[in-house]
């Protein structure tokens, strides 16, 4: 089998961009269930058969932009926390107020995708990964706060990443990027209010 070239995977890459982006669109306007894949590879400029062939199909095409969603959060907290230990922030809550002030910012920004995916229109299964990646982000949370294992340490963790999930939802509803910032701003003030640090 001959090796693709540059111009073939920069195309591949350009017909999964182009899908996602108009998967986001119709699962936007419709909800999973009532979206069509006849409607999303019509905006995409695309086929039925290539969306299969890249995604497998309409579950595997949310779970992707689900997957490419919480990618980005990720990369833009690790930035923001590696950013403030370089400007010489070492207390671990102010590093973890950093991480959250992105993802809030993200939720902003991609506040269309919040919505999609907590308003519970999802494909079967999908609670469970929402819920396996929720788990994750408290376990890198509680490393970032050098934690211990203790059941106050482990449930003060489990309510500061709570916060910062439910701002997001907030965010994600408010009516303008003011509102938005003002419960960011809140959020962060309930975070050193709750100080695991100063708790144990």
């Amino acid at each position: 089998m001959a090796r693709k070239t540059s111009w073939e995977w920069s195309r591949t890459a350009q017909t999964r961009k182009s899908m996602l982006q108009a998967a986001r669109e119709v699962f936007g306007e419709h909800g999973f269930a009532e979206a069509g894949v006849s409607e999303v590879v019509a905006r995409a400029g695309s086929s039925v058969g290539s969306l299969y062939h890249h995604f497998g199909g309409k579950t595997e095409l949310f779970l992707a932009l689900y997957e490419d969603h919480q990618a980005a959060h990720e990369q833009a907290a690790g930035a923001s926390v590696a950013r403030a230990k370089q400007e010489g922030v070492t207390d671990p809550v102010e590093l973890l107020i950093a991480g959250a002030r992105a993802y809030l910012d993200g939720a902003w920004e991609r506040r269309d995708l919040v919505r999609l995916f907590i308003d519970g229109d999802g494909p079967p299964g999908f609670e469970l990964i929402r819920r396996t990646r929720n788990r994750e982000w408290v376990r890198q949370n509680a490393v970032l706060l050098g934690s211990g294992g203790d059941p106050l340490d482990r449930f003060t963790v489990t309510v500061l990443t709570s916060i910062i999930g439910e701002a997001a939802r907030e965010v994600a509803t408010s009516d303008s990027e003011e509102d938005a910032r003002e419960v960011a701003e809140a959020a962060m003030t309930l975070i050193r209010r709750l100080d695991p640090l100063r708790i144990r």
